[in-house]
């Protein structure tokens, strides 16, 4: 854990490399793609018996198993359920609030002149689960949840195949809460046994199993990110995802244990995850990375092992002088997760203005972000908060425009406007086009 006063901070922020570039990782999905785009079906299971668990041979996974992973969770794990199904819940009531605030509308503009924007949901919206180390399962109702929400009628779901073939027992139960939260059936939920890179070549591009999907959205690994970066354009995506990260921003000594075990939380993701938090006093840094220490001994060995190495790598709290330099530092940083636990929180909140999602108080915890609130907590990492938000109904909708006119007095002054402007770009079949609509 390094602790620096925020005049090193420029200088310590201009070397950090982006995690997310990386020349091996790119070549090696670029192949993956092409052997895709070439072979189908036949390339995914070639790409599954080299890096996943197992290469099913039949890569979609029949509703009815997945029906019967909820059933067993519910049988062996019923709080698990009643949590799970509690944070569907909460994220399609806060989905179908965000879906209220996009509307159609025409106006006229001019008299004769009639703009409008109509809201169209794409067709069919392909998510990705990760399995890894830690399976996502809680993403499941983050991704899947707002795409039904905002008009979806299809969503295809991937997630690599564990030993038996099967995406993990959780993720297939979680599938199937989103869905009956939702409303859907078979028709409009179909899950496939594909991970990696090959499955977000199969879901942008389509198979002979996998149909071609409008929109991708969903966590991954760099080649998961790799594979989203190269395809869009041909498909649609949330964003590229790199590793998690989270500043926890603090004046008060009070709320130091907190800090701790927020960074630690992030820590634990894995090796590349990014702890950091700004504070107002040395006293508090030093609390702060006692605190980190002593916790870390009470985790389990594999969790301390990753977290550790997070923070050793990454881990970062920076002392900044006033106000005005903490809001600065807090925006160079664009977190994905910022914390806000100060004494002062409503001045500081409007200037604040590059975050994923912005937790307000020490006790809005990053963790109920993550799991059961129901802000979504697919958000953008890498300082791209910059210019997006996290993921949300607006991922899969369209906002697309209309026009009406009528002849009359503002329709002729927009058509001679029309005329001027094409034959001044050099446009003439443009002017042509504007010009045998005089009156």
């Amino acid at each position: 854990m390094k602790i620096i006063e925020s005049k090193d901070f420029d200088a310590y922020w201009k070397n950090i490399p982006r995690q997310t570039d990386d020349p091996r990782t790119e070549k090696t999905v670029k192949k993956v793609i092409a052997d895709v785009r070439k072979s189908g079906d036949a390339a995914v299971k070639k790409y599954a018996s080299k890096w996943d668990k197992s290469s099913p041979e039949r890569l979609e996974v029949p509703f009815s198993q997945a029906k019967k992973a909820l059933d067993d969770l519910r049988a062996g794990e019923p709080s698990l359920v009643g949590a799970l199904e509690l944070a569907a819940l909460n994220i399609k009531n806060f989905a179908c609030k965000q879906r209220e605030q996009f509307a159609d509308f025409e106006v006229e503009l001019n008299k004769n002149i009639i703009t409008g924007q109509r809201i169209i949901p794409v067709e069919r919206a392909g998510v990705y689960i990760p399995g890894g180390r830690f399976p996502l399962f809680s993403s499941v109702l983050m991704c899947m949840i707002p795409a039904f929400c905002a008009g979806v009628n299809e969503v295809i779901l991937s997630s690599s195949p564990a030993a038996d073939g099967l995406p993990d027992t959780k993720t297939l139960a979680a599938a199937i809460i989103a869905a009956n939260i939702c409303g859907k059936n078979e028709r409009e939920l179909r899950i496939f046994s594909i991970g990696g890179a090959q499955a977000i070549a199969a879901l942008a591009i389509g198979t002979e199993s996998v149909p071609r999907v409008d929109v991708i959205a969903g966590p991954g690994n760099r080649f998961v990110a790799a594979a989203k970066k190269q395809l869009f354009g041909e498909v649609g995506i949330d964003f590229i995802a790199g590793p998690s990260d989270i500043l926890v921003i603090t004046d008060d000594e009070n709320t130091v244990n907190f800090a701790a075990a927020d960074m630690i939380g992030q820590a634990e993701h894995d090796p590349d995850a990014r702890a950091r938090a700004l504070v107002s006093t040395k006293e508090i840094a030093e609390k702060i990375a006692a605190c980190i220490e002593s916790r870390l001994n009470e985790l389990p060995e594999n969790n301390r092992k990753t977290a550790r190495a997070s923070l050793s790598a990454g881990g970062l709290i920076v002392i900044y002088k006033d106000l005005e330099d903490m809001v600065r530092i807090a925006n160079i940083i664009a977190p994905e997760h910022l914390e806000l636990q100060t004494l002062n929180i409503e001045n500081i909140i409007p200037k604040l203005k590059n975050y994923g999602s912005l937790f307000i108080g020490a006790n809005s915890a990053e963790v109920l972000g993550d799991y059961s609130a129901g802000v979504n907590h697919t958000l953008p990492t890498e300082t791209c908060a910059r210019f997006t938000g996290g993921l949300s109904v607006r991922h899969f909708l369209k906002t697309v425009t209309t026009l009406r006119c009528a002849r009359g007095e503002g329709f002729e002054k927009a058509r001679n406007a029309a005329e001027i402007i094409g034959r001044a770009e050099g446009l003439e079949a443009h002017a042509q086009s504007a010009a045998i609509r005089k009156e």
